[in-house]
């Protein structure tokens, strides 16, 4: 059901609320490489030259303006630096190539952009640092520093990328894992419910039987093979909360309306169209009641489908299909819609960890994904035990 995208590896920057692209770390990082570049030049220009052009000056300043957009155009605030810096050192008699406005400007081009440009990018940045206005007496050192300082740059950002992505792969992994435990205390609350009820259904049936066991044995019979039924339910309803809760996970206070079933999908579907999304319920095969915890199951699948409908099919129609089948009951979920389906792909992904929590949880099946003629699907298809088809409800 999720339409799997690759993750981005450039990080968008929003404008600040006043309209600004850039934000107030932007412009220190600006501010500090300006300052320190400014201070070595002066500080080289002193040493080698004995004095400090003004023009110098003012380009190695300006050359530090375009960081403040660095994060949201990466590639044109390397080239400004590039060609500000070579405008400085054809101009100036720089000694000074590999400064730390160039740095941040590469390191966020390496940051941000994939490996072919990156490439490029250091390229283009070694040699424009290389360029001068007169002969240094040693050139070899000065551009195997510049490569060395180049190489640098795109490693340290080679490595951020890939801390950055493991970690978010970590969180995301915690925020599944934390959707899977919240489904399951969900379902463990709603099996609680099923089988109080299949309790308390037994309580009444005993208490009829011995109050009929001398007057009316035939009521006393039916009610003695009802209580069987509800016992055999009730155990493997049981059976099944524990698996839920294997993990550890509490249960929290049951809910006190009764859970829906089946018989409640008229009503959804009739809610699905009262909220701007045509629908039709399509029953087939013949009807008989189902276990509980399945019909629950069956009428959260149809929810969910239908919701994400609404909020991701754009102008659609949707139709469920339940089907009673020999040993099974089956249910679909389609629409035509053009905007990306039940959605699942376009929001958290949540609602398809809880439809396959409670499929697995009946060892059933799920399908999910587009169809070639347009729009959506949410199939799944619940197996039955051979005395489950006349379980009371």
């Amino acid at each position: 059901m999720s339409r799997s995208r690759p993750a981005p590896r450039a990080f968008v920057v929003p404008p600040e609320a006043d309209g600004r692209p850039w934000s107030r770390g932007d412009a220190l990082v600006a501010a500090g490489a300006g300052v320190l570049d400014l201070v070595g030049f002066t500080i080289t220009m002193q040493d080698d030259v004995g004095f400090v052009p003004v023009d110098g000056c003012l380009l190695t300043v300006l050359a530090a303006v375009p960081l403040l957009v660095r994060r949201r155009y990466p590639r044109l605030t390397l080239l400004a630096v590039l060609a500000l810096g070579l405008l400085l050192n054809l101009t100036v008699p720089v000694t000074q190539h590999f400064n730390a406005t160039l740095a941040v400007a590469l390191y966020t081009v390496a940051r941000t952009q994939r490996p072919p440009f990156v490439m490029v990018a250091t390229v283009a940045t070694v040699v424009c640092s290389v360029v001068r206005q007169r002969a240094w007496p040693l050139p070899n050192a000065i551009d195997v520093s510049a490569n060395t300082a180049g190489a640098i740059m795109v490693l340290i950002a080679a490595a951020v990328v890939n801390y950055w992505h493991r970690d978010q792969a970590a969180k995301e992994q915690r925020r599944a894992d934390g959707a899977v435990a919240e489904e399951r205390r969900r379902i463990a609350r709603e099996l609680h419910d099923i089988v109080a009820h299949h309790i308390t259904t037994m309580q009444l049936m005993a208490g009829g039987a011995r109050a009929n066991l001398d007057r009316d044995p035939e009521v006393v019979r039916e009610a003695l093979i009802t209580l069987e039924g509800s016992g055999r339910m009730a155990l493997r309803e049981m059976r099944q909360l524990l698996d839920v809760l294997r993990a550890g996970d509490e249960v929290e206070e049951a809910p006190t309306e009764p859970q829906p079933g089946v018989g409640d999908l008229e009503r959804i579907v009739a809610e699905s169209c009262r909220a701007g999304l045509p629908a039709e319920l399509d029953v087939r095969g013949a009807e008989r009641p189902l276990p509980p915890s399945v019909g629950l199951t069956v009428f959260r699948i149809v929810q969910e489908a239908l919701t994400n409908a609404r909020k991701y099919a754009g102008r659609a129609r949707a139709e469920v299909r339940l089907t009673y089948e020999e040993g099974a009951v089956a249910v679909e979920v389609t629409d035509d819609g053009d905007g990306g389906g039940t959605g699942f792909g376009s929001g958290s992904g949540y609602g398809l960890v809880g439809m396959r929590e409670r499929v697995v949880l009946h060892g059933g099946t799920l399908e999910t994904g587009p169809r070639d003629e347009g729009g959506y699907r949410v199939s799944a298809r619940l197996p039955l035990a051979a005395d489950e088809g006349v379980a009371l409800g």
